[in-house]
């Protein structure tokens, strides 16, 4: 053999074994995961429904990989600060997000120019627990139900109010679109926080206000405001004797605010695949199971494709609604 043949076939075989030693770093650190603590972005302040998932999550699945988990509160500007840091963040798999129908869904509608696109930049890993809203109303407004608010509304535009935690919150976008689908003018009353709209509810200076079935439940069953309607798609073991939206006759809406893990969608696909198998079995444990229930969540038991078509179904539902009634964040 000339030395041109042996040169050319020496170049051939040092070829593949270059590419394989180029790649041996990526494949190591793809072996590796996890080799390091995970955080998980909050979108929220602590002591919240965001929160408290994530934290019973992230304890258990740190267990379950033999690596922390530190959850991450990123408050600011609603969920978007802390929604836009983890779509910027490393697609390494070290990152996750805490999403919701707040961030991942809503806010797709509540802006115009929104920094990041829920579906093009978040790959689901988990979903959890899903918590309906519960409609109160002041103890002393003269109606049962929600057929008789409306009825009332109709007769008498603008002169019912309802309070929110704020302008784009869940409270405020359930609410608008509700009234919107059962054609009545009712006053929205912005709040800052939960916390404020429940003094004014129950001091009687608000008429109406949605909020989680499990915070509104200590309200409703101590008698200090009444419960007219569920926003489920079905009733809530909590309030067994409230009827759904759907169920009053007033609108085709339904609305549940569930929470899970995301990932930036860049994230290998190893590793994604990896995430979901380590949290499906956490989020099967009776235990976990259990505290959602106590806490008025329904757990929920989806795979991959049943989470991408939740998600995907809440975002392009709820972008359009939002948009087509002009609820605005600000």
């Amino acid at each position: 053999m000339d030395t041109r043949s042996l040169n050319r076939r020496r170049l051939v075989q040092a070829v593949p074994a270059l590419a394989l030693s180029s790649l041996a770093p990526w494949a190591w650190a793809q072996g590796a995961w996890p080799n390091r603590p995970l955080r998980v972005i909050v979108p929220q302040p602590p002591g919240g429904g965001f929160d408290f998932v994530a934290r019973a999550l992230g304890d258990r699945l740190s267990k379950q990989i033999g690596q922390s988990v530190v959850v991450e509160n990123r408050p600011g500007s609603g969920t978007l600060v802390g929604t836009d840091a983890a779509a910027k963040a490393d697609p390494d798999g070290y990152t996750l997000l805490m999403g919701s129908v707040s961030n991942i869904a809503l806010n797709m509608g509540l802006y115009d120019k929104l920094s990041y696109d829920s579906l093009r930049d978040f790959e689901p890993v988990g979903m959890a627990v899903s918590y309906s809203y519960t409609l109160m109303a002041r103890n002393d407004l003269p109606f049962n139900s929600l057929k008789e608010v409306v009825a009332y509304a109709k007769a008498n535009p603008g002169k019912l109010n309802y309070a929110s935690a704020g302008n784009g919150s869940g409270q405020h976008v359930l609410a608008a679109a509700l009234w919107h689908l059962a054609g009545v003018d009712i006053t929205h009353i912005p709040y800052k926080g939960a916390q404020a709209a429940y003094q004014d509810l129950l001091g009687g200076r608000v008429d109406l206000f949605f909020d989680l079935s499990s915070t509104a439940r200590p309200q409703v069953d101590s008698g200090k405001v009444k419960a007219l309607a569920l926003s489920g798609a079905e009733r809530n073991p909590m309030h067994p004797n409230v009827p759904t939206i759907i169920e009053s006759g007033v609108a085709q809406l339904d609305l549940e605010s569930w929470f899970g893990y995301f990932v930036p969608s860049k994230t290998p696909v190893a590793v994604q695949e990896r995430l979901r198998s380590e949290l499906a079995k956490v989020i099967a444990q009776p235990e976990l199971q259990e505290t959602f229930r106590s806490r008025g969540g329904k757990p929920l038991s989806l795979d991959a494709a049943q989470t991408k078509a939740l998600v995907r179904r809440d975002v392009e539902r709820w972008t359009k609604l939002v948009r087509d009634i002009g609820i605005k964040a600000d």
